[in-house]
């Protein structure tokens, strides 16, 4: 039995609703937030600085950042592309900057319209105007680290080669995305591994999907292979727009109950993570996809 404590940081007002057909309105946005802040969400993907047009579930993201008050012990992450995505964040308040950069030229053309190459010059640009300005920290994540719905298999070099570029720029946090859920246990461990021998000390946090009910044997190999930061989504929402067949991430109720159970600490409420589901399940008009929002905890 373990008593480390494992960070979870939530994604679901960001990650979760990004691919849904229901478009929430901005009080119903603050409504999901200020729920999951009093499950115990200490980290949490807020908001994404991108184009309405493109994602429309992610319009309104200033009016978002406008209705919350800085809240003790939050941290409020706000998903940024480019160059334009960081001003609108820092000008927002965000209290965190996850800066995404695809790993495949496939995804990052279709997702972001620029290729690796363009995205990795964008996340240097962005590091060097915070460390002459001022503003958030900076995290990165890298979509598609296991896995392109275009490109097919994504090398453990091309990810390493990534990996080393935000370890130069200096970046708070390294995170890889397994965006459309392909990868396995043992991959995610050697990516880890492969990883972690040129970040150094900059800590990594991992993101993963349960399109082919991977998710959470995923997520075990990253914490055997010694990741304190894992991603989840109250209800298991979630998906990319630009992913076809994308489903839900990880379930922030399932990784709560299976870290628990081993005794792990997450700081989290799990039957208000559960009430928070079923409530979200209801403005969607769908059941959670998440297996103990569904079953519940044992013991009962």
């Amino acid at each position: 039995m373990s008593s480390r404590f494992i960070q979870i940081v939530e994604v679901g007002p960001r990650d979760g609703l990004q691919n849904e057909k229901t478009v929430l309105d901005t009080d119903q946005k603050l409504d999901f937030i200020a729920r999951l802040d009093a499950a115990g969400a200490k980290r949490m993907e807020v908001v994404s600085f991108v184009n309405p047009k493109r994602v429309p579930q992610m319009a309104g993201a200033e009016e978002v950042m406008a209705g919350m008050a800085p809240a003790a012990g939050l941290s409020r992450i706000g998903l940024v592309l480019n160059m334009r995505g960081w001003e609108r964040a820092v000008a927002g308040g965000c209290d965190e900057a996850n800066v995404v950069v695809c790993s495949s030229d496939g995804f990052g053309i279709r997702n972001q319209g620029a290729n690796v190459a363009e995205q990795i010059a964008a996340m240097h640009a962005i590091a060097q105007r915070r460390a002459a300005e001022g503003g958030p920290p900076i995290s990165v994540t890298f979509s598609t680290a296991f896995g392109c719905p275009f490109d097919g298999e994504v090398s453990q070099d091309q990810v390493v080669a990534l990996a080393r570029e935000a370890a130069a720029a200096q970046v708070a946090e390294i995170a890889l995305a397994d965006t459309i859920g392909v990868a396995d246990p043992w991959m995610v461990r050697a990516r880890v591994e492969a990883v972690r021998q040129v970040t150094g000390d900059i800590p990594l946090r991992l993101h993963f999907h349960d399109t082919r009910n991977t998710g959470l044997a995923n997520a075990y190999a990253g914490v055997e292979a010694g990741v304190t930061i894992l991603d989840a989504s109250c209800g298991g929402l979630g998906g990319c727009p630009f992913a076809p067949e994308a489903t839900g991430n990880i379930g922030t109720e399932d990784l709560v109950y299976m870290l628990e159970r081993a005794g792990f600490e997450t700081g989290y409420d799990i039957g208000k993570l559960i009430e928070t589901a079923k409530w979200m399940s209801g403005i969607l008009g769908k059941p959670p996809a998440a297996s103990v929002s569904r079953a519940g905890v044992f013991p009962a």
